[in-house]
Parts: C-alpha cells; sequence; structure tokens
C-alpha cells in the first residue's frame, strides 16, 4: 500500500470515528430537536399529544418510549454519518491539492482561502450524493414516536429504507 493510501486510509478512519462518538453523544438532544421540529407534520403525534416545548420533550420522552429512545435513529445518524465526515476529511485534503496546488498562502491569502473554501464544499457535496438516502431515514427514523414496536411506523433502518423505497420509489430516497 502506498504511503497516499495509507495517509486516506488514516484519515477515513479517523474522521469517521470522531463523528460516531460526537454523534452518539448528542443524540438526545439531535431527538428532542427533530421531534420538535415534525411533531406538526406527524401521522402519530396528535394535536392534543404535541410537546409544548424543549422540557416537556425531555421529561416526556423517557415517560412515553423508554429512556434508550433518545437514542432512536442514532445507528443511523452515525452510518450515515462516519462516511460523511470520514469522507470530508479524507477529500478535503484531495481536494486541496487540486484547488490549492501551488498557491502561496502566505503571498496570496484571497486565493489560498478561496481554494480552501473550495475545497471543503466540495469534500460536502461528494459525501452528500453518497449518504443523502441515510440522512433522510435518519430522521424518519428519529421522528417515529411509538412506545413498542407495533405501535412504531418502522422496525430499524432498513425496513425504513425499503417502506420509503415502496411507497416513494428511488426518488423518495
Amino acid at each position: 500500500m502506498t504511503d497516499a493510501a495509507v495517509s486516506f486510509a488514516k484519515d477515513f478512519l479517523a474522521g469517521g470515528v470522531a463523528a460516531a462518538i460526537s454523534k452518539t453523544a448528542v443524540a438526545p438532544i439531535e431527538r428532542v430537536k427533530l421531534l420538535l421540529q415534525v411533531q406538526h407534520a406527524s401521522n402519530q403525534i396528535t394535536a392534543d399529544k404535541q410537546y409544548k416545548g424543549i422540557i416537556a420533550c425531555v421529561v416526556r420522552i423517557p415517560k412515553e418510549q423508554g429512556v434508550l429512545s433518545f437514542w432512536r435513529g442514532n445507528l443511523a445518524n452515525v452510518i450515515r454519518y462516519f462516511p460523511t465526515q470520514a469522507l470530508n476529511f479524507a477529500f478535503k485534503d484531495k481536494y486541496k491539492q487540486i484547488f490549492l496546488g501551488g498557491v502561496d498562502k502566505r503571498t496570496q491569502f484571497w486565493r489560498y482561502f478561496a481554494g480552501n473554501l473550495a475545497s471543503g464544499g466540495a469534500a460536502g457535496a461528494t459525501s452528500l450524493c453518497f449518504v443523502y438516502p441515510l440522512d433522510f431515514a435518519r430522521t424518519r427514523l428519529a421522528a417515529d414516536v411509538g412506545k413498542a414496536g407495533a405501535e412504531r411506523e418502522f422496525k430499524g433502518l432498513g425496513d425504513c429504507l425499503v417502506k420509503i423505497y415502496k411507497s416513494d420509489g428511488l426518488k423518495g430516497l
């Protein structure tokens, strides 16, 4: 394996592991945010059962769905976020070589700044092309509020992707 390939693999792994840890740590906050955002459009949350605010949501989730439900959709989020961050981390250096080849950051600040910005944008766009279906599924899973498996719309990530594909086709993902 070449030095460049080893460096790329290390960047990929480091970015992915850091992303998985950070997303798992903030999963409860993310779930509360998503529930508050989508509750008005959800068929599972009737008007009288809607959350009144952040505190009400944080208190009701463990009572109604169990403490572990704070992490509902987190596996999909980690599966989505790991490659997103890993690809961003790894590809930004590749795009920097393309956009910043021969640019001296001390004498060509604005060109360096624009090239660095373009590198980050290109890396993010590249990643998003691959992981958008997982991002959509993560949102749908996190917004699924049923307590037991029978009450929930989706059984997991695979079930969510299959049901969305069956109902809306490839464009639904």
